[in-house]
């Protein structure tokens, strides 16, 4: 043990120590309700190290000190989570390891509550809501302590089941998880068989994983569980010795034990073959049974699957808690006429043999005798039987650590790295970057694709940029679900290099038939494209089809499903010609810019059209056409990526998802800028009676806007005068924007700048105009002040004259732009921008003029 600095009283293993300091560092984790600690053993196996395990009951607690699954005998946690000092020692432990360890973030949080409220099997489903509220306890501290990877299992019924949410409201499960958790988590919910996915035995149960949307690169569908073939109960457990003695202990494992029941219903079982009930005999006296007063009272028969020997050749049944009585579910041995033992469940639900249920090691217990070992079983069966019926597989929580390290630890490709890449090896070249590809088994499909954009000669001609994998995660989990189709038509409307493809296969590899259209102008991206798709797994219910084409002038012969991907951004100015054909069949006449014409056409064909586009779309002048096209559709979503969409392109990013064939209803806003997702009526959010859409728009904004007079002003910024034109004296001020005040003018030396003559120029008709407003450009903070005689003013300021001639303007209202209020309202109304701040003729409507002088 080693003592810290940081932290004296702390020792630190010397496995932990080298941990830390290896490059890649300690991974971590927390589990919530953690029973026995079965499941999140596979973490343990995987050499993650847990801050903090909390479980209610202290019999399953014991058993994970047995299995020394924490570093500190601290981390173990028996209490109550619904108390706050349940959590304070959770909140102890984190801080703790960051203090003395230099622990950053938390790896991985795992909350399995109790499921009684939802279970499927449990006909008594009283006091709900209090049951699931201990789901909304693990969503308030997946919340609070902001772990890198959450993950959330529970039963079939978790995601419809009520709970009561942190706002009060009763709502499903999985939209009180969204509302709280999906605007910093990238969320997958998937209710599967985990006998699909390496379990021995079947067990259908809901996986929630999120995966922080700060890790780039990283989705929910790379830590999730591998499919497996399945395997038979035969191939599990056939290897092990019969057991047909009442209460007999195998010698060699005190685990593998016939169960003592009834002996009267030994012959309830007897004669039933695999796949009957007990209640299948024929002969009456066999059917299970109760004598009451003299008379025979035959059970009911609630599960079908009671009293029910199983195959040896099919999957292993699933495992519950009463796992230890013939009248439970699936529970009779294939030959032998007993209950399953524990050794058999254990394998059943993939625990380890090096799991321990005792801290009596498993020789000493085998060595006991034969009364001490009934004696232990006694105490300690039921207790292991149970936790068993409620665990996670081993399996699973293993395959998932096992591939959070993996995600965690791979080496980062950076752009530097890549450049150097590309020069090395000519990938400039096409022939070359093509063979690169194709014999290259180091990097996955993401970097590849990455490397390939990059490499891409003509990228700036076909205005192509790398969408990652996380961000192109973010839109497709909130397209329409696979289960509402049996074939899905999608097309890609402008491919590139196919970012969007390996999600979207994931996401639809369910659907009988999925067609996908790729289309790129670029005959060389799609050759590339083909390199690329052959490194990832496409199933034979995918059918990928390469059109090399102009989207915008090629003649579709179908309607899409999906209409998704990222169209290139550029504004057509050189070929007039090409500008006209597109313009041909758009509505939006006011702009050059190609997305917006890729929006107009995925409309047509497309019933539903999810596209990442500049964040203008929302609030430019030049969209407002297409704004008013989009309004009328029905837009389930919006997805604010600010400045986080495309690394080393400083432009602002959004992506909406837009139902053609639906009616507006309501609209969810998903912020990379607020970290949050808000839902609102669409119709709120596109209100006609501001210029544009205000899509963070709240109480807040309102009230502000309910006291305003808007539509005061008309905007005017010069685009001719330049650094080069101005000297640092002369006959007329140039007022450029740190010289704008609150109500003044800020002289700044070696920054103010003059000219003599302004004749010629358009900006000389505002000289000595009254009751001309002077407005900061592209700012955050406005302020404004009235124009002073012998000065104008250069493209970083706005100009504002009055829309109606006979208004007035006071200085009182100039000043209210300085204000708090107006400033976090003015923020809303810019979108929270960061680069579209232009003051134009849409955003100057909102410096407006208080109907009231006090607010």
């Amino acid at each position: 043990m080693t003592k810290v600095k940081l932290y004296p009283e702390l020792k630190i293993p010397e496995m932990l120590l080298a941990d830390r300091r290896s490059v890649y560092g300690l991974r971590t984790y927390v589990s919530l309700f953690s029973s026995a600690g079965v499941g999140c053993y596979g973490f343990k196996e995987e050499g993650f190290y847990c801050v903090a395990t909390v479980e209610l009951l202290e019999r399953r607690l014991k058993i994970q000190r047995f299995n020394q699954k924490c570093v500190y005998n601290s981390g173990y946690i028996c209490g109550d989570m619904t108390t706050q000092e349940t959590k304070d020692k959770v909140f102890a432990e984190l801080a703790m390891w960051k203090r003395g360890l230099n622990l950053t973030d938390l790896d991985v949080l795992i909350a399995t509550p109790p499921c009684q409220g939802m279970s499927v099997a449990n006909h008594k489903k009283k006091d709900e809501l209090k049951r699931n509220s201990l789901v909304v306890e693990s969503i308030k501290m997946a919340q609070h302590i902001k772990p890198k990877f959450f993950i959330f299992e529970n039963v079939r019924a978790f995601l419809t089941s009520v709970c009561t949410d942190i706002d009060g409201q009763d709502k499903p499960i999985k939209n009180a998880i969204e509302a709280n958790l999906s605007g910093a988590y990238n969320i997958l919910y998937k209710v599967v068989n985990f006998k699909d996915y390496g379990n021995p035995s079947s067990r259908t149960r809901t996986l929630v994983i999120g995966v922080r949307k700060d890790l780039k690169e990283v989705t929910p569908y790379d830590i999730f569980p591998d499919k497996q073939p399945e395997r038979t109960l035969r191939q599990i457990i056939g290897h092990l010795p019969a057991l047909r003695k009442m209460g007999e202990i195998s010698e060699n494992d005190i685990y593998h034990n016939f169960r003592k029941y009834s002996p009267r219903m030994e012959a309830w079982i007897a004669d039933i073959k695999e796949g009957q009930s007990a209640f299948d005999n024929t002969d009456i006296s066999k059917i299970p049974h109760s004598v009451k007063n003299g008379v025979i009272v035959y059970n009911a028969r609630k599960n079908g699957d009671k009293y029910t020997r199983q195959y040896w050749d099919k999957v292993a049944p699933c495992i519950h808690t009463r796992n230890d009585i013939l009248a439970s579910q699936n529970t009779v041995h294939p030959v032998d006429n007993r209950v399953f033992s524990i050794r058999e469940i254990m394998l059943m639900m993939s625990v380890p043999s090096s799991f321990n249920w005792s801290d009596i090691t498993f020789d000493e217990l085998n060595r006991m005798s034969l009364k001490e070992k009934e004696a232990f079983l006694k105490k300690e069966e039921m207790n292991i039987r149970q936790n068993l019926g409620e665990a996670v597989p081993t399996i699973i929580f293993k395959q998932i650590a096992s591939k959070v390290r993996r995600a965690l630890c791979k080496p980062t490709l950076s752009q530097q790295d890549i450049k150097v890449l590309i020069d090395k090896r000519n990938l400039a070249t096409h022939s070359c970057l093509v063979d690169y590809i194709k014999n290259n088994n180091h990097y996955g499909f993401a970097e590849l694709s990455k490397i390939a954009e990059l490499a891409n000669a003509q990228r700036r001609d076909n205005a192509a940029y790398y969408t990652r994998q996380d961000i192109c995660y973010t839109i497709v989990k909130s397209l329409p679900d696979a289960k509402n189709y049996t074939e899905l038509n999608i097309l890609e409307p402008s491919i590139g290099v196919g970012n969007f493809l390996p999600t979207i296969i994931l996401k639809y590899s369910s659907v009988q038939t999925v067609n996908i259209d790729v289309v790129d102008i670029d005959a060389n991206s799609l050759e590339i494209l083909r390199e690329l798709v052959a490194k990832i797994d496409v199933p034979n219910n995918i059918h990928i089809n390469y059109i090399n084409a102009d989207f915008l002038l090629h003649n579709f012969n179908k309607k899409y499903d999906i209409v998704v991907g990222n169209p290139p951004y550029k504004k057509l100015t050189k070929d007039k010609q090409l500008l006209a054909k597109y313009k041909i069949g758009a509505s939006n006449k006011d702009t050059n810019n190609i997305f917006s014409f890729f929006i107009e056409k995925a409309m047509k064909i497309g019933n539903v059209v999810s596209l990442i586009v500049p964040k203008s779309l929302i609030n430019a002048p030049e969209f407002n056409v297409t704004r008013s096209l989009m309004k009328e559709k029905n837009i389930s979503r919006i997805i604010d990526f600010g400045e986080k969409g495309f690394k080393g392109v400083k432009i602002e990013t959004v992506c909406f998802i837009l139902h053609t064939q639906k009616k507006p209803h309501n609209t969810f806003v998903e912020s990379y800028i607020t970290d949050e997702v808000k839902c609102h009526p669409q119709s709120y959010l596109t209100d006609d009676k501001f210029p544009y859409w205000i899509i963070y728009r709240n109480e807040a904004f309102d009230e502000i806007a309910n006291k305003m007079e808007f539509n005061v002003f008309k905007a005017y910024r010069d685009r001719v005068i330049t650094k080069a034109v101005t000297k640092g004296n002369g006959k007329i001020r140039v007022l450029k924007s740190r010289n704008i005040g609150n109500n003044e003018i800020v002289n700044i030396p070696d920054y103010d700048c003059y000219i003599d003559n302004i004749e010629g120029l358009d900006v000389a008709k505002y000289l000595n105009q009254a009751n001309c407003v002077l407005l900061p450009n592209l700012t955050y903070n406005p302020r404004a002040c009235f124009l002073p005689k012998g000065c104008i003013a250069d493209g970083s300021v706005a100009i504002l004259t009055l829309a109606k001639e006979d208004d007035i303007v006071t200085n009182e209202d100039l000043a209210f732009y300085a204000t708090d209020s107006f400033t976090k309202f003015y923020a809303i109304a810019r979108n929270l921008g960061t680069r579209s701040l232009n003051i134009d003729n849409n955003s100057v409507f909102f410096f407006g003029k208080l109907k009231q002088q006090r607010i």
